[in-house]
């Protein structure tokens, strides 16, 4: 089983939307059950709350539901929980990196390292544009996908 936990800061934008889009490309792929797949946050600021609304709605509008997901902060059992711990920005991972003192096996990444277009996803807090998260989690998952089950329909 692969485990996967995406994180951004308050886990109820991009990490919730990465969360819920690698399910269901795995679950379209007929890999569910092989990977264990959540989010958390590298803060405090939202635990508790659902997925922000815009969010919400940018997921739908894909066919794809996150209802009862609530925000959580990482915990230091998830260094050894999960395989790969996915940032969505620079900002995630160094709070990653000094949470779970450094990343001595390497689980440490950001989403957009598995595309060709390497960098951060797009913060739709700041920007108000859901739509560009959108493609960039839709991207980095599939691009992750692929990385993980090269022969997957995943493309």
């Amino acid at each position: 089983m692969i485990k996967i936990l995406f994180v951004c800061h308050g886990n109820i934008c991009r990490s919730p939307m990465a969360e819920f889009v690698m399910k269901d490309l795995v679950a379209r792929a007929g890999l569910s059950a092989e990977f264990e797949i959540a989010s958390a946050a590298t803060s405090t600021e939202e635990i508790g709350n659902p997925v922000y609304p815009p969010a919400r709605r940018v997921l739908a509008a894909h066919g794809i539901a996150c209802s009862g997901k609530t925000a959580r902060r990482i915990r230091a059992s998830d260094y050894a929980g999960y395989d790969l711990l996915i940032g969505m920005d620079y900002a995630n991972l160094r709070n990653m990196q000094r949470f779970f003192g450094d990343d001595p096996k390497g689980k440490l990444h950001l989403l957009l390292d598995y595309t060709a277009r390497p960098g951060e996803v797009a913060d739709p807090w700041y920007t108000g544009d859901f739509t560009a998260t959108w493609n960039d989690v839709n991207a980095g998952c599939r691009g992750l996908l692929h990385t993980l089950c090269p022969d997957c329909l995943c493309k």
